[in-house]
């Protein structure tokens, strides 16, 4: 757990009157002052705020952008907006538990674990290549996704059965606990079933499907509509 001092929209009496805070809003000023780049400069001019504001005011999903290849599955998780998202994260706001169940399946692990970036052997989550790509179950019924967000509701049970255990410790393959292991075996099947009725047996087959799928729903994207001919009448 890291901390700051999140002041926007704090009220001024309260940081005036904070010896503390007021030392740190000076080294920041001083710190932007010294900087060569000129955007960094004029922030100088707002030692109170962050540069890069990107905070959601309402409960968002959260996931890391850089995650362990040891890991069956990216922890993603709900997060309230008084925790501040940072470089080192991402963040989906409004997203509903059938949107969370699609992403923390094996399907959408398979995806990403084959057309993501590496730091090192380790996963890098980009919004552009594995989010923004990620071909989504085509004629889903509200039956399916109703089991897929019950499958949720259990996974995100069994993690608050260990409220002292950060996600970290909950998503290493060799202390993930039994009951998070089965919730999430039942939620594999619920999204599975979006796609096809048949089971996968493997990763391979998934990344198999899921290229069909993704070629189908390209095939069209960058064919040109020729133009159609017109006969001339005397």
């Amino acid at each position: 757990m890291r901390y700051c001092l999140w002041l926007k929209d704090a009220p001024l009496n309260e940081i005036r009157h904070i010896p503390f805070i007021q030392e740190r809003i000076e080294r920041v000023k001083n710190f932007r002052l010294a900087s060569t780049k000129a955007r960094t400069r004029h922030w100088a001019n707002f030692p109170t705020l962050f540069s890069e504001d990107r905070q959601p005011t309402t409960r968002y999903l959260m996931f890391p952008k850089v995650s362990s290849e040891r890991r069956a599955y990216i922890p993603f998780a709900y997060v309230e907006p008084e925790f501040i998202i940072n470089n080192t994260a991402s963040f989906i706001p409004h997203a509903s538990l059938y949107l969370f169940g699609i992403l923390e399946s094996k399907m959408h692990m398979a995806w990403m674990s084959y057309v993501c970036g590496r730091m090192k052997s380790d996963f890098i989550y980009s919004n552009k290549i594995v989010y923004n790509n990620y071909p989504w179950p085509e004629n889903v019924n509200e039956k399916q996704i109703k089991a897929v967000e019950k499958a949720v509701e259990s996974v995100l049970s069994a993690r608050k059965e260990f409220p002292t255990y950060s996600l970290a410790d909950l998503y290493d393959p060799l202390t993930m606990p039994p009951v998070l292991v089965k919730a999430h075996q039942e939620l594999d099947k619920a999204v599975d079933l979006c796609y096809r009725p048949q089971p996968f047996i493997n990763a391979a087959k998934r990344i198999e499907f899921l290229f069909e799928l993704y070629e189908k729903y390209t095939a069209d994207l960058f064919t040109k509509e020729k133009p159609k001919k017109t006969k001339k009448t005397a």
